[in-house]
């Protein structure tokens, strides 16, 4: 018999509605609330029939069974904090705003009105209940249309959005964050309105409709980060970004748009042992086959993201590069994440124009590189550093975003090879990119045999 290994992890709770589809609600919520670090509770208000497609059937518990459900996890969890989702009726509204005055914990009220394909959640006179529930909130996180409901004010920009935010605060709310998923064009802008002022957390919009399931993984997460002792800026800021993941790697399921991915950092974290190990793999290849003819004067460099990458520290490399030797090629170091800039930041901008590449190599690139990519089956893309804007050029890290979005907007397809020819004090080098470990090693193989030839 195993000795047995409790963890000690914080607690949260969720008052919210079922949702049969599990893209948002209860389902949503437990998932967010694991991903920020939580164990997660639940008290159901409602059982919905839905899907990625709306609501078809509602129906709300009665009060008492609302209220054993909160009675009974606060009588035996440590809860560290609480949201609330889908209330429905006055009644539910006004109860749970009884028992989170009663509760020592900081409670997350996001007032879900209306789901996102447009079916009510709210019945019209819970609306004037809301207003003793925010008192009680340590944050209150409305989207547009939910904080024009609860100030009459119509946040459709900046502006707005903080007088929305400033006026919930009016009301009784510690903090305000208005959203701004259903504000503005190409970026999103939150807004967190607090006693000690006002900040904005500001992304790129993610090109795609399926967002149901946000407001909830996002209150979700901030309650889950408050229940570890984040701050309600540091728990904003966390949620914000697991968000945006969550959204851009979206769950394809259903017949509509389909479902955020309240797990996507979860799974992004999982992903690194074998990416890393994927690497390896690589580079014993590389050894094995010593393509010392393509490793460039500053270093050859394997670089792998994991699926759901965004940063440089989500992608392995070779620390200290790949060299020649007097025997072939051999690594400095051992793989570790974050080891590589260059490449690195290469790997992400082309994932931005093609998510599925997940491996890129720097190779050497002279004139017998050059017509050896020419005699080979490939889309080979190109930028020239001579038109880089001067104000790209002096911003820190900027000119491989800036190169590949050149690049990639100038052929029709995916290329296999990039190419960039170098300045002054900058070596010519050519990377390959491909989805996985072993199509990066087949055409660095295949370059390294057109060019012997």
């Amino acid at each position: 018999m195993r000795t047995s290994a409790p963890m000690d992890r914080p607690v949260a709770l969720t008052v919210a509605g079922s949702d049969s589809g599990g893209g948002a609600g209860v389902q949503a919520d437990i998932k967010a609330m694991e991903a920020a670090g939580a164990f997660g509770t639940s008290a159901v208000t409602a059982v919905t029939a839905q899907h990625t497609r709306g609501v078809e059937r509602t129906h709300v518990l009665p009060v008492e069974e609302v209220t054993a459900q909160y009675d009974a996890v606060v009588r035996d969890f440590d809860v560290g904090a609480l949201k609330t989702g889908m209330l429905a009726t006055a009644p539910v509204v006004e109860a749970v705003a009884e028992r989170v005055a009663d509760t020592d914990a900081p409670a997350v009220v996001d007032p879900v009105m209306v789901a996102a394909s447009g079916d009510r959640l709210l019945e019209r006179e819970a609306e004037r209940a809301y207003e003793e529930l925010v008192a009680e909130a340590a944050l209150v996180t409305p989207n547009a249309d939910e904080a024009a409901v609860l100030t009459g004010i119509d946040p459709d920009n900046e502006v707005d959005q903080t007088a929305a935010a400033e006026e919930l605060l009016d009301l009784g709310a510690d903090a305000a964050l208005v959203t701004g998923g259903h504000v503005g064009d190409g970026r999103v802008r939150d807004v967190l309105a607090t006693e000690d002022g006002v900040e904005t957390f500001e992304g790129p919009r993610i090109d795609t409709d399926a967002t149901h399931g946000t407001g909830c993984t996002l209150s979700a997460a901030v309650a889950g980060r408050l229940a570890a002792g984040d701050s309600v800026s540091e728990a904003v800021d966390r949620a914000v970004a697991l968000v945006e993941r969550a959204v851009r790697y979206h769950n394809d399921v259903g017949e509509g748009p389909g479902a955020v991915d309240g797990l996507a950092a979860l799974r992004e974290r999982a992903d690194r042992q074998p990416t890393a190990a994927a690497v390896s793999e690589v580079v014993d290849a590389f050894v094995e086959a010593d393509v010392s003819r393509l490793v460039p004067e500053v270093g050859m460099n394997v670089v792998g993201a994991t699926p759901r990458a965004e940063a440089v520290a989500e992608t392995a490399a070779v620390e200290g590069r790949i060299t020649r030797t007097l025997s072939g090629v051999a690594p400095n170091r051992g793989v570790r994440f974050g080891a590589s800039s260059h490449v690195a930041r290469f790997l992400l901008a082309a994932r931005e124009f093609d998510p599925g590449l997940r491996y890129a190599v720097n190779c050497r690139f002279d004139d017998a590189v050059a017509d050896a990519l020419a005699g080979l089956d490939w889309t080979v893309a190109a930028y020239d550093r001579s038109a880089e804007p001067e104000d790209v050029k002096t911003r820190e890290g900027s000119t491989m975003g800036w190169g590949t979005r050149r690049a990639f907007e100038s052929v029709p397809d995916t290329p296999v090879a990039v190419t960039d020819a170098g300045e002054v004090g900058k070596e010519a080098i050519v990377k390959l990119l491909a989805p996985d470990a072993g199509t990066l090693v087949d055409r660095v193989l295949a370059l390294d045999r057109a060019v012997g030839e």
